[in-house]
């Protein structure tokens, strides 16, 4: 993780703790609405409500913000991947996962859009985490979601692609709120659309994988005219 400038020749004092955390909430803000390339440290300056060389007094450049956030980012978005329990029930562990994902969108509306945008960017800054922690996550958990279908447990999946689809759906959104809100109108534009995704998606994903081996065998008919038939 990236570390202050301030931190790196003294013991931090509390308040320098909270102007660091002050300037990585402005960092965010600006950040998350114009994407690295577009961010200039005046403008992080200018959000933090300090003069930009008081800024550089804790972080030397803005690579320095935008790492100590992606670092943040990324350890609380593995967070839910994390918690996926083998020895869990599976319905329950899909159930949870989706669920949350879902709040992450919702609590953390701002933390999405900045790694959407370090990734729509080509990951410039991430590649090696994604390419080494985040892929070794990754694997591990769809030898979970094997294992449960090898034991009959859930239907038979990709499951890198399973977990790249709740992802996408759960992280939607966040990174297209201003869409789903404008598309649900004024009366689903509170905390209750991401009640009625998380249903549905629920309903999507768990009875895709967990519904078909509950589903009673066909049963076989004999026709009036003496040919067999298949109910189902």
């Amino acid at each position: 993780m990236a570390i202050p400038r301030a931190a790196k020749t003294q013991r931090r004092t509390r308040i320098q703790e909270e102007k660091g955390e002050q300037i990585l909430e402005a960092a965010l803000e600006v950040f998350s609405q114009h994407g690295f390339r577009g961010t200039t440290i005046d403008q992080i300056a200018e959000v933090a409500g300090m003069s930009k060389p008081n800024l550089l007094y804790y972080f030397r450049t803005k690579e320095a913000m935008h790492r100590a956030l992606i670092d943040r980012v990324l350890d609380t978005w593995l967070d839910p991947l994390r918690a996926f329990d083998a020895e869990g029930n599976p319905e329950s562990e899909i159930r949870s996962y989706i669920r949350r994902k879902l709040e992450m969108a919702r609590d953390f509306p701002r933390e999405s859009r900045l790694f959407a945008n370090e990734v729509l960017q080509g990951a410039p800054h991430i590649e090696d985490e994604l390419k080494g922690p985040l892929k070794s996550l990754v694997d591990e958990k769809a030898e979970v979601i094997r294992a449960w279908a090898r034991a009959g447990k859930i239907a038979k999946c990709d499951p890198y692609h399973l977990i790249f689809s709740i992802w996408s759906t759960t992280q939607h959104y966040a990174d297209f709120d201003v869409q789903v809100r404008a598309v649900l109108g004024q009366s689903l534009s509170g905390d209750g659309r991401f009640e009625d995704a998380a249903r549905f998606l629920e309903q999507l994903f768990v009875d895709g994988l967990i519904s078909p081996r509950l589903s009673p065998p066909a049963e076989a008919e004999v026709s009036s005219e003496g040919q067999t038939v298949v109910d189902g």
